[in-house]
């Protein structure tokens, strides 16, 4: 296999577990802070020392994963995971993040094959978690789903942290910083037609429609 021509993806798992699985405003909120809190963390060891000493040490590998990865496009794949898979999980380079009742781990950008044994066991289609409003107060980013398509729950979450991810590359170092001190919070909220049609964003994410859409569409907006 030549790995040049495998399309390269940031993965996120969301932990899913049978008895008490979260909502999907909780697994979308996750996802979005887990995927910017994986490129902040990328930026800050490349910059800062890992550990004291005499001469500066640096890691450069993450950052350059992702630069290839939004060299070439943000695609993300969102799988799900529980108990030992979870767990498992957690010894692949990334980040978790928490928010309300969820918990995602992005993590660092990579072909989408070979993939390691632990993301590989984790499935993909079919996410669909039980549906929620947002707990979230005071949260500096506001990404809106579009209630113009359909999409399931993984595909959803996927979305959201695509604009929480141009979000963040879009904002100014103060509003970058401001976020940072925030915890890179999200609020994710369903849209009303009438208030969809009313606040084109700040950011517009439109999905090319690799899978579950057919064609292009927008999906979510941010604001902040």
């Amino acid at each position: 296999m030549n790995t040049s021509d495998v399309p390269w993806a940031m993965q996120i798992a969301l932990r899913v577990e049978k008895s008490d699985p979260p909502s999907d405003i909780d697994a979308c909120e996750a996802a979005a802070r887990a995927c910017v809190g994986l490129i902040v963390e990328a930026e800050r060891r490349a910059a800062a020392p890992l550990a004291e000493s005499d001469e500066a040490v640096v890691d450069t590998s993450w950052l350059e994963a992702v630069d290839a990865w939004r060299g070439i496009a943000i695609r993300k794949i969102v799988r799900r995971a529980r108990g030992k898979r979870w767990d498992d999980a957690q010894t692949v380079p990334g980040f978790t993040c928490t928010q309300g009742r969820a918990e995602a781990r992005a993590f660092v950008p990579a072909p989408v094959k070979p993939l390691p044994p632990e993301l590989a066991k984790m499935q993909v289609e079919g996410t669909a978690l039980p549906e929620g409003e947002s707990t979230t107060e005071n949260a500096m980013v506001t990404v809106r789903i579009s209630p113009l398509v359909e999409m399931t729950s993984g595909k959803t979450a996927a979305q959201c942290a695509h604009a929480a991810q141009r979000a963040w590359e879009a904002m100014t170092p103060d509003e970058r910083s401001r976020w940072a001190n925030d915890g890179h919070r999200v609020r994710v909220v369903r849209d009303t037609e009438a208030a969809w049609a009313a606040d084109a964003g700040r950011v517009s994410i439109i999905d090319a429609g690799f899978t579950e859409l057919e064609g292009q569409h927008e999906t979510t907006r941010a604001n902040w």
